[in-house]
């Protein structure tokens, strides 16, 4: 199971370490020694041959083997061996609950990952939609509407955000560009109108490139919004407008696909409310478009 649940022979940090904790107590003084070196440094094995760890321990090589024997392995060798190969096991999963979060374990069932992910994308859409600021929202779609120029930004796995909102823009006419080239990006954002309006995409709201392109549009004139989860960011405190999605957990990492599933919730909404702006408009530039791409579909086969 996740967290709260998980199989304690794969998580505990080193089980060569903890046969020495389990034992330490009942060494002879001389074994206590060598085993408070390896609790102290438990890599010291790794870099010391049993005559330097013998000496650092103030004990005998003859005693380091007896160490090794009573922790039931036959020889220094194959403690060292064992050491690694647990040591390995502990940094893979700290570099897991680091990169991955710790929310979801290595060890989970395909069913307790579907169950916990499912519970954080649902946590993830019903704080984002509790949240909404539907007055502000509605605000900029009309500016959007009304624009002549559209920007979006969007790096990294925001990118793809960024080019999925202006495909669906540009289907009902809204002239807008995603950039996720920050150089092109900034050279589209030096030379904006002043009507221009601009969409930075970031999930923590503490991207360099991200912040840079939204204060270089900012100083062409264009009306900048932000979307992203922090609204004390850095990002958020220099756009005009902020559209906040709700922080899934903070164990959860910034690329987690469920932060990115309330952004794509609340540009979703903010797309029907652009294009709720003029019904037939939206109506005819969708029929275009649907013929223009039509041929280019398989039809269904009939039943």
């Amino acid at each position: 199971m996740g967290q709260g649940g998980r199989s304690t022979s794969t998580i505990e940090s080193a089980r060569a370490v903890e046969r020495i904790r389990g034992t330490v107590d009942q060494m002879p003084a001389a074994m206590a020694r060598i085993a408070e070196v390896v609790l102290h440094e438990p890599r010291a094995p790794l870099e010391l041959s049993i005559t330097d760890l013998a000496s650092r321990a103030g004990a005998s090589p003859a005693t380091v083997t007896r160490f090794c024997r009573l922790l039931g392995y036959s020889g220094y060798v194959q403690f060292r061996v064992a050491l690694a190969s647990d040591l390995g096991h502990r940094d893979a999963y700290e570099s897991w609950r680091t990169d991955v979060g710790r929310e979801f374990d290595p060890q989970d069932a395909p069913s307790d990952l579907l169950r916990a992910l499912l519970a954080a994308h649902t946590r993830a859409l019903e704080a984002t939609a509790a949240n909404v600021d539907l007055d502000g929202l509605t605000h900029i779609a009309k500016r959007i509407w009304g624009s002549p120029h559209l920007d979006i930004y969007g790096v990294g796995g925001s990118a793809a955000i960024a080019q999925e909102l202006q495909g669906r823009l540009y289907r009902i006419g809204v002239n807008a560009h995603a950039w996720g080239e920050v150089h092109a990006g900034l050279a589209s954002a030096a030379i904006l109108p002043d009507d221009a309006v601009v969409v930075a995409i970031s999930t923590r709201g503490r991207t360099h490139e991200i912040i840079e392109l939204l204060e270089r549009a900012r100083d062409s004139g264009a009306f900048t919004v932000a979307i992203t989860s922090d609204r004390q960011s850095p990002l958020a405190r220099l756009a005009d407008s902020c559209v906040v999605c709700a922080t899934v957990s903070e164990h959860l990492q910034p690329d987690d696909m469920s932060a990115k599933v309330s952004q794509l919730f609340l540009l979703d909404l903010l797309y029907l409310l652009i294009a709720q702006q003029d019904l037939v408009t939206t109506a005819d530039r969708l029929a275009a478009t649907r013929l223009a791409v039509g041929p280019h579909h398989l039809q269904a086969d009939p039943a």
